[in-house]
């Protein structure tokens, strides 16, 4: 581990070494003393990685409170936080199979799987709604867009293809002109089920390289539109990611493999 003024792993997630998909790091903090918002913040700008999840112990052996922060900001629901926090917890507690970590806004269920392999279980994000696609995310992504919906989380952008995803050169100052915090920009796959890039252009990290929100609410859209409860999934960013999802009743199971950085 290295030393901060807390000891912390750093693990990065949705990762496939044959892909050459890097994933997303994050970084766990376990601790039973209570930190205020402002140091967490400190702590997360200090270690410098997109998220640091703290978790804290309940009377509960399985549960633990969490909570995420970027380098700049609290974030609601963090996925690879979670999932980073699975491969912790997962290897710290090897009796406990299953572990409940809760939230401001809900719980979720994490496994680990030896060697290198999470797992979430957590609730679909749904659609709410089409809306129109302000002009300031039309220009400033610069491909053709064929429809925009509102989540409970970030929206979601529907392109024609996996190679104008590929090809998307974003212009986040023009981005930025719409007060709409972040989307993930999603097409069919042309040798897997769908690929996406999750955007934030509010804050500093700007593009998510590996992102369980975004592919929560991937999994319900794109499984009505293809009638599939198993699928695949790409993240087409910089460092690129890796996702197996299967949704079962009103449950989701979303996993991938990891590797840890310290």
């Amino acid at each position: 581990m290295k030393k901060s003024r807390y000891d912390y792993r750093i693990a990065a997630v949705f990762t496939n070494s044959t892909l050459g998909f890097k994933g997303n790091p994050a970084a766990v903090i376990e601790t039973s003393e209570e930190l205020s918002t402002l140091e967490m913040q400190q702590l997360a700008a200090e270690i410098g990685q997109p998220a640091t999840s703290f978790l804290s112990p309940t009377s509960i052996p399985d549960t633990f409170l969490i909570r995420w922060f970027a380098p700049d900001e609290e974030i609601g629901l963090c996925g690879h936080g979670a999932a980073a926090a699975a491969a912790f917890l997962g290897q710290k507690h090897p009796q406990i199979v299953t572990f409940t970590l809760q939230y401001a806004a809900g719980k979720m269920q994490v496994k680990y799987e030896a060697p290198n392999s999470v797992s979430l279980i957590m609730d679909p994000i749904p659609v709410i709604k089409e809306v129109p696609i302000p002009k300031a995310i039309s220009a400033g992504l610069g491909i053709s867009l064929l429809a925009m919906y509102e989540t409970g989380n970030k929206h979601i952008i529907l392109a024609e293809s996996e190679s104008a995803i590929r090809q998307m050169v974003p212009n986040f100052e023009m981005l930025r002109q719409s007060e709409i915090f972040g989307y993930a920009v999603t097409a069919p796959g042309d040798q897997i089920d769908f690929v996406s890039r999750t955007l934030v252009p509010h804050v500093q990290q700007l593009e998510d390289h590996a992102t369980g929100s975004s592919h929560a609410m991937l999994a319900h859209f794109w499984s009505g539109r293809l009638n599939k409860q198993k699928m695949n999934a790409h993240q087409l960013s910089p460092r690129g990611g890796a996702f197996k999802i299967i949704l079962e009743g009103e449950k989701l199971a979303l996993s991938g493999e990891f590797e840890w950085l310290n």
